[in-house]
């Protein structure tokens, strides 16, 4: 009974970040959904490529159920997962997504929570493992680059939230007013310390 649960709440949480993780892509131009918001290079449309390889891989591979979707081999990794080119567009990925969540919850749906994986890319002695490990991993990862993306949105417009029932409008003077608070409480403690 505690496996059934188990899968179902994780299974829910990673269809909820998903969603998530697309709707920071609403509204933005294409400049704005793929430009790099960080030194690093870290874009919101590169996210959500990303993700999608992530899931294709851990869902399919690692369990001998390849994805349908061309990947590169994972020896072959260099970073070309994170960033859109000029040649793909916004809803490639976001399709190429849509169609890794239909390949991952079959596997899901389809195997026990005990059921066998192999993670060649991880380190001895973490390569075998299985499904529920895989989905508390993904989970993780998933939510990780949502709150990724969340920061990086609000950057760009200020928009906020996981999703839009929960967005409020944007009340400028009481942003000014709470970042003043904490920015004074900034100067203060350091001031202390000093």
């Amino acid at each position: 009974m505690i496996d059934a649960f188990a899968k179902d709440n994780l299974h829910e949480r990673l269809r909820r970040d998903r969603k998530a993780l697309l709707w920071k892509l609403d509204g933005l131009s294409e400049y704005d959904a793929r430009r790099p918001l960080t030194a690093t290079g870290t874009n919101l449309l590169g996210l959500v490529k990303h993700v999608a390889t992530v899931e294709a891989r851990y869902f399919g591979e690692v369990f001998d159920r390849p994805s349908p979707e061309p990947l590169p081999r994972w020896q072959d990794y260099n970073g070309s997962d994170l960033w859109a080119t000029e040649d793909e567009t916004r809803d490639q990925i976001i399709g190429f997504y849509r169609r890794t969540w239909e390949h991952s919850d079959a596997t899901i749906n389809d195997l026990p929570l005990d059921a066998p994986g192999h993670v060649p890319w991880w380190p001895e002695p973490y390569l075998n493992t299985n499904l529920f490990a895989i989905m508390v991993h993904v989970l993780g990862e998933t939510n990780r680059h949502v709150g990724h993306a969340d920061i990086l949105r609000e950057g760009v417009d200020g928009r906020t939230g996981m999703r839009p029932e929960h967005e409020m409008q944007i009340d400028e003077d009481a942003r000014t007013a709470y970042c003043a608070k904490i920015e004074q409480a900034a100067r203060s403690a350091s001031s202390a310390k000093a």
